[in-house]
């Protein structure tokens, strides 16, 4: 059973910090380098970096499996679409059908918040990321490339799906 629940404490913050940790690790070290991860870990994943992005109109929600934390989400209300900000679930729980629910309620989301449309940026050479929101019906509408500081860049494509 998936549950999602909004976050909104600072032992929140920790726990979701602490799977971020773990999640990009494994993830993004062989696509982006070990000190880009850290980097982006300290910079935007940090307890205090998602306090920071939940008072500046984010919001956070930890992903349970079968009563397990394994992953969290954070999308973010723009004027003409749901931005899906972060969608990561441990390594352990991918294929179990969990990233398929929680799409569902992002598009719930977005619905509720009477948007269109949800949007989010994935790095180019994440090609099952890519695939799996393809799957999903969002549509690659170009690249992007921002400097995130430090000598750093997410180069990214944005995808859309209407909802």
């Amino acid at each position: 059973m998936v549950d999602i629940t909004a976050v909104n404490t600072k032992a929140y913050y920790s726990q979701i910090a602490k799977l971020a940790d773990i999640i990009w690790r494994e993830h993004y070290i062989p696509i982006v380098g070990k000190s880009q991860v850290d980097y982006m870990l300290d910079k935007f994943q940090s307890a205090i970096a998602i306090e920071e992005q939940v008072t500046n109109g984010f919001e956070y929600f930890l992903i349970t499996y079968e009563e397990v934390a394994v992953g969290y989400i954070s999308i973010k209300k723009e004027a003409a679409s749901l931005f899906l900000s972060k969608i990561y679930v441990l390594s352990s729980y991918r294929g179990k059908k969990i990233g398929k629910m929680v799409m569902m309620f992002v598009e719930e989301k977005a619905k509720s918040y009477q948007l269109k449309s949800i949007r989010l940026t994935v790095n180019i050479n994440n090609i099952n990321a890519i695939k799996a929101y393809e799957k999903l019906g969002f549509i690659n509408t170009g690249a992007l490339i921002a400097d995130i500081g430090n000598g750093f860049v997410m180069d990214d494509y944005q995808m859309v799906k209407t909802v």
